[in-house]
């Protein structure tokens, strides 16, 4: 399959009867209760939802970290099978990528190695062409003055911002961000926002941002609400 075949405004994501039940020791622990969602390419979603109510799990679903106990995954057109993990691994490696609230950074690593290790795992770059890129996107995000700072030297915001760049310097197709504001102060909360929104508008990449934040879940084109596991709106 090649991830480049898809158009713009195709389906990227199609769920049908989506679940997934932990097994933790002898107990069951449902997190998805049939989960129906078809997401197109471009959107700006918000999932919104209380804490425990499955925003994450489902995040982690779209993200193939998590695999469903039932339903059908359907991603960039293919079905994706709970068995095939080396499908499932190229597919995140070469499309998704992933903005965590805790930044996730490698803490040896400068900010422009934190970004170069995206693109690292493709074989196709030459090192050359990965410190370029990684060079150009940490432009793009305004810390080229902080490339060789390591994460324990920049901000919380700063870190941020390195943790966008390493998820957009593989141009994928779709981010993935945890509450990407969660651990900001206010001003840089939105700072942060602005960025995200700026780079949606230049790139066109998919955004779909797990958030307890009403306000911010507001400025999305589409906010699903989940509780108890399900899409309730």
């Amino acid at each position: 399959m090649n991830p480049n075949a898809v158009s713009g405004n195709a389906t990227l994501y199609n769920l049908q009867g989506i679940k997934k039940v932990f097994q933790i020791g002898k107990v069951q622990v449902p997190a998805l209760n049939g989960i129906d969602l078809s997401i197109r390419q471009g959107e700006f979603i918000a999932l919104e939802g209380p804490s425990g109510s499955g925003k994450s799990t489902l995040l982690n679903t779209l993200g193939l970290l998590e695999v469903p106990s039932s339903g059908s995954l359907q991603y960039l057109g293919q079905t994706v099978a709970a068995e095939d993990e080396e499908f499932r691994t190229r597919l995140r490696r070469d499309t998704i990528g992933f903005i965590f609230q805790n930044f996730n950074l490698v803490p040896v690593l400068s900010a422009q190695e934190n970004v170069e290790y995206s693109l690292c795992l493709n074989k196709d770059l030459s090192a050359s062409t990965i410190t370029e890129r990684a060079k150009r996107m940490l432009e793009a995000v305004g810390l080229e003055k902080f490339s060789h700072h390591k994460p324990s030297e920049l901000s919380g915001g700063q870190r941020q911002r390195v943790a966008i760049a390493r998820a957009l310097v593989k141009a994928p197709r779709v981010i993935l961000a945890d509450e990407p504001t969660a651990n900001l102060d206010s001003k840089t909360a939105e700072q942060i926002v602005q960025l995200i929104l700026k780079l949606k508008k230049e790139l066109g990449t998919t955004i779909i941002m797990a958030t307890h934040d009403r306000e911010l879940a507001g400025r999305t084109e589409r906010a699903i609400r989940i509780k108890d596991g399900l899409v309730v709106s």
